[in-house]
This record gives C-alpha cells, sequence and structure tokens, in this order.
C-alpha cells in the first residue's frame, strides 16, 4: 500500500490550528454556534464526522447544528443563507454542489464568518479544507485489483454520483492503477450507484443476468459494494468474486473479516472530524482559518483487518 500524504499531516495541521494566534483574518462572526451544511443526513461517513465534531467542540461549550439538504443544492443555498443571518462563529459545508454554493459562500466570506468545506470539494470562495485525496482511495482498489485478479478478468465498476468529483476522481485513481496497467483486464459494465446500497443492488442483479463471468466488482463506497454482495449471494455467485469498497464501515469491516468482501478503504472520519474541530477551535477564537488538511485513506485486507475490528 502506497499513502502519498505525510503520516504526521493531518496531527500536525489540527493540533496547529488548535494553537493559532496569527492565522487568518479576524472573524466577523460572533458566539459561540456552528452550522454544519450537510448534503445528506447524519448518517454513514457524514453522521460520523459531525458526531465526532460535535462531541469535541461540545467540550468547548460550543453549539453545532446539523443542516440537511436533502441533495438538494437550492435547500442547501437556503439553509446557508439563514445560517448567514445567524452570524455565526463558522460554517462547515459538505456541498450538494461545489459551483452552485459560490455565491453563498462568498456571502459568508463578506460577513466574516470562516467556511470549512469537507468530504466535498468547493469550487470558489475564501474556504479552509480538510480533504482526503480521492484519487488515493481509487488508486489503492486498483492496486489491489491488478494484484490479484487472474488474467483476463472481468469486472464491473459502480461509481457514486457521476456529477460529484470524489466519485470521478475515485474512478480515474482505479482507472489509472488498474486498468492502464492490465490491459487484459475487460472491464464489462459501469453506472453511477448515487452511493445507494439499492444502486448496488440493483445494478449487479442486472449485470448478474447480463455477464456469465464476473470476477470483481469495484464501488465508490461501501454501501454500493454491500449491494452488490447481497445481489450476488442472492444469485449464489458469490465465491469468488472481489469486492472493494470505500468507507470502512463497520458492516464493511465485518465482511472483509468473514472473507465475503475483499477490501475496504478507510476515510478516516475520526481523523477528519479531528482536523476540522482544530480549525473550528481557531472560528471560536475569533480567527478565519485557511488551511488545507489532508487526511490519508487507509487499505483495510484480510491481511490487517484485525487492527480495524
Amino acid at each position: 500500500m502506497k499513502l502519498c500524504w505525510k503520516a504526521l499531516a493531518v496531527s500536525c495541521a489540527a493540533f496547529t490550528a488548535f494553537g493559532l494566534a496569527g492565522c487568518g483574518s479576524e472573524s466577523g462572526s460572533s458566539g459561540k454556534k456552528v452550522f454544519f451544511a450537510a448534503h445528506a443526513d447524519a448518517v454513514d461517513y457524514t453522521g460520523m464526522l459531525y458526531e465526532g465534531v460535535k462531541s469535541r467542540l461540545g467540550s468547548q461549550g460550543a453549539e453545532v447544528e446539523f443542516l440537511n439538504s436533502n441533495g438538494d443544492a437550492n435547500m442547501q443555498i437556503d439553509q446557508i443563507n439563514e445560517a448567514i443571518a445567524q452570524k455565526p462563529a463558522a460554517i462547515v459545508v459538505l456541498a450538494v454542489d461545489g459551483d452552485a454554493v459560490i455565491p453563498v459562500v462568498e456571502k459568508a466570506n463578506e460577513a466574516g464568518i470562516p467556511v470549512i468545506a469537507t468530504n466535498r470539494d468547493l469550487n470558489g470562495g475564501k474556504i479552509a479544507k480538510v480533504m482526503s485525496d480521492e484519487r488515493q482511495a481509487g488508486r489503492l482498489q486498483g492496486e489491489y485489483m491488478a494484484k490479484h485478479l487472474p488474467q483476463g478478468a472481468k469486472i464491473v465498476y459502480l461509481m457514486g454520483e457521476g456529477s460529484q468529483s470524489s466519485a470521478v476522481q475515485r474512478w480515474e485513481g482505479f482507472k489509472e492503477a488498474c486498468l492502464d496497467k492490465r490491459s487484459d483486464i475487460q472491464l464489462l459494465a459501469k453506472a453511477d450507484g448515487n452511493w445507494s446500497e439499492a444502486e448496488g443492488l440493483k445494478y449487479m442483479t442486472l449485470w448478474l443476468q447480463v455477464f456469465p463471468k464476473i470476477d470483481a466488482v469495484i464501488a465508490g463506497n461501501d454501501n454500493m459494494a454491500l449491494g452488490a454482495s447481497k445481489a450476488l449471494k442472492a444469485a449464489g455467485r458469490n465465491q469468488g468474486v472481489l469486492v472493494s469498497g470505500v468507507d470502512a464501515m463497520d458492516y464493511a469491516v465485518a465482511g472483509v473479516a468473514s472473507g465475503e468482501i475483499a477490501q475496504t478503504v478507510k476515510q478516516d472520519a475520526d481523523k477528519t472530524a479531528e482536523a476540522i474541530a482544530g480549525l473550528l477551535q481557531a472560528a471560536l477564537s475569533g480567527k478565519i482559518p485557511t488551511d488545507d488538511v489532508k487526511v490519508p485513506f487507509t487499505e483495510i485486507t484480510k491481511e490487517n483487518v484485525a487492527q480495524f475490528k
């Protein structure tokens, strides 16, 4: 496994943020209220991030309010506008659309309210970022498959939301590490699975009817991988099929341990929440952080799964 970030990058950035004395300009916000404006409900990875941030800031006497836009960019814009009107200490944004949200981010900038982007990139405005290299997740999946798939293997790929940079980058990383290096591997089908277990189940059920041989399923997240795994088991074709996902959800880690899933790639919610909380601590002290914190992914396979159970 090859990680492209230094091991201490996250911890150093987080501790630096907690100790910031002169980083960024003075904030125009007031109070100890933070808004966590998310693209979806507080479940799975999003929920782990929110709870991690909330627990860390709660000990500092700060209130963190969750805003769920249900995948609606216009709703998220309205929610952030309402948040700005309350002059919070900061706003954390998991964007529905990294372009659509730019004007309201710039509005927060003008009001002196710090904006921290995480999980999903923003394509404008003055922001601090706590992100992972999405290509790295795909590369880890690609390296695993390139190493373990037999000659002439046939595979299918479940993408997240094709309009999102994270989904595209995970696919590109996989393609570079596997398909571009193993010309014998045949990509039978690729579909936008919308990060959904139900979509993963639907597409995999269809592909099993169309393709008599499938050696591997690569999914942009664990939810889609779980759906695909369920379809494989229902069809009695799960033996010998390598299934890979991203996020290291509890069920995925258990699946790796039992052998039902070959690999998951951990997007470290705890370290990401730690880094976000560090930047928010700076915001609560009246500063506007502008850091760019990188949180590395970690591969989980049968060789190391015991460390994550």
